[in-house]
């Protein structure tokens, strides 16, 4: 699958005032999408519950503040795209791929490695980040506490 480009999207503070947020779905809930269009008719359709679990969460993130892309899982990502996802720098994603951590193929001379492969290497690397500042909070409370 060719490569699509990864584009961010969020609300300014001002949108975010504007939007209300969904109720949270109950089983059972139907969640309808009314298009006005601009010659004044409207279409209203009727969204599948996966659907509308995804349009759930992707306001909640809009309304936390949050920047969303919507993928799809079989996605192929450029190492500059990769390295928005992973928060790291494109020359670290590549590193990453030669050292075995992330798979990927060539394209030509390109690079491409799968979303569910970066979202793989992306939990790994939200663990070893939360177990370092676990660590870090600890030296300080025993530097703290006891001078060590």
């Amino acid at each position: 699958m060719a490569s699509q480009v990864v584009k961010f999207a969020g609300l300014s503070d001002r949108d975010r005032k504007k939007v209300s947020p969904l109720p949270k779905l109950a089983e059972g809930d139907r969640v309808e999408l009314r298009v006005r269009r601009r010659d004044g008719h409207d279409e209203t359709l009727a969204l599948p519950p996966a659907a509308a679990s995804a349009v759930e969460a992707l306001i909640t993130h809009l309304l936390s503040g949050e920047r969303v892309a919507v993928l799809s899982e079989d996605q192929e990502l450029s190492p500059t795209e990769a390295s928005e996802i992973l928060g790291i720098s494109r020359p670290l994603v590549v590193l990453r791929m030669d050292r075995g951590d992330l798979p990927f193929r060539y394209v030509g001379k390109h690079r491409r490695a799968s979303l569910k492969d970066v979202l793989t290497l992306k939990a790994k690397l939200d663990v070893r980040r939360k177990a370092m500042q676990d660590l870090a909070a600890d030296a300080e409370d025993l530097h703290l506490r006891y001078g060590v």
